[in-house]
């Protein structure tokens, strides 16, 4: 893991007094970019921006830049100081937006962060849902919307944290909660119970142990973790060759979009889905798409049930 330096060499402060922007907040009540800034902010960040701004209810959040990314990989992968200033006093205005606070147990402020580069390619970081939930934070959410759901929620985490930041396959969580349905004759995660999740959250703790990587209990260390995965994966392999295949030049790196959750996974009245402007089958310019309730993320991409008709 890579922090923050304070040493003169790595500040990324630019000569001079003016302090140069990395952070790009957006909610109803404040936006810093539109549509135009897909250079800095990436696609997703530059649509977020320009949706909050004519005044749609987008979950509040905030974008760091691809010129964030560029001046990581130029501070010998490094997380400049100032960068990290400003992403806490963009966290400062979520959680003003929001009333609640990032890694508070009582009322818990939860988080996406998603990579975003101008032009979408593969081989980037993928999403990570419910960040900023740890042993302490998960009771306090139980407690308020309930244990099925607070469980749910941070095995999920467990999940992507460990795939898309440390690098431990999917596939090993995938084949605990598999064996977990097949002992308990369901199909379905959803047909789960809360203790059933209970114990699936210290299963995932136990895939950590084995691959011998710790999980981070401090919220502000795994946003800080987070941040970094999406800026190292601007130069994993498989990113770089899509752009020299592509022949894709000129962008700074990938930006971080960083979200208020809202979730999917509270039961029948919440969901999950896609959609699209045109059909992806015929091309026709009609409103298409899939949802599935009770589910999160990508749900309905991964297939884990089949959404309704």
């Amino acid at each position: 893991m890579t922090v923050p330096k304070s040493n003169k060499a790595s500040d990324g402060a630019p000569a001079g007094n003016e302090e140069v922007s990395y952070v790009y907040s957006f909610s109803r009540n404040e936006t810093d970019g539109d549509e135009t800034m897909k250079s800095s902010l990436g696609g997703k960040g530059a649509y977020l921006a320009q949706m909050a701004k004519i005044g749609l209810n987008v979950p509040p959040g905030f974008t760091i830049s691809t010129e964030a990314c560029e001046t990581y990989h130029q501070n010998d992968g490094q997380l400049p100081v100032v960068i990290w200033e400003q992403v806490k006093a963009a966290l400062l205005k979520v959680e003003k937006d929001m009333g609640n606070s990032f890694g508070d147990a009582s009322d818990p402020l939860l988080l996406s962060v998603r990579s975003g580069a101008a032009v979408s390619m593969p081989g980037m970081m993928d999403t990570v849902l419910n960040l900023g939930l740890n042993d302490q934070i998960v009771e306090g959410l139980a407690k308020m919307h309930g244990e099925r759901f607070a469980f749910d929620a941070y095995r999920r985490f467990l999940d992507m944290f460990a795939d898309v930041v440390l690098g431990v396959p999917h596939s090993l969580f995938e084949a605990k909660i598999s064996d977990l349905k097949q002992k308990r004759g369901v199909t379905h995660d959803v047909e789960l119970n809360e203790k059933d999740l209970r114990g699936l959250v210290e299963t995932y703790k136990g895939i950590y142990k084995e691959a011998g990587v710790s999980f981070p209990e401090d919220p502000m260390h795994q946003l800080q973790m987070a941040v970094v995965a999406v800026f190292k994966s601007w130069e994993s392999e498989r990113a770089v060759k899509y752009r020299e295949v592509s022949k894709i030049t000129g962008l700074k790196g990938t930006a971080v979009n960083v979200q208020t959750m809202v979730f999917g996974n509270m039961g029948a009245t919440s969901g999950t889905g896609v959609l699209f402007t045109r059909n992806p089958i015929s091309g026709a310019k009609e409103i298409y798409g899939e949802y599935l309730l009770d589910a999160q993320g990508e749900d309905v991409v991964a297939g884990v049930r089949p959404p309704p008709p």
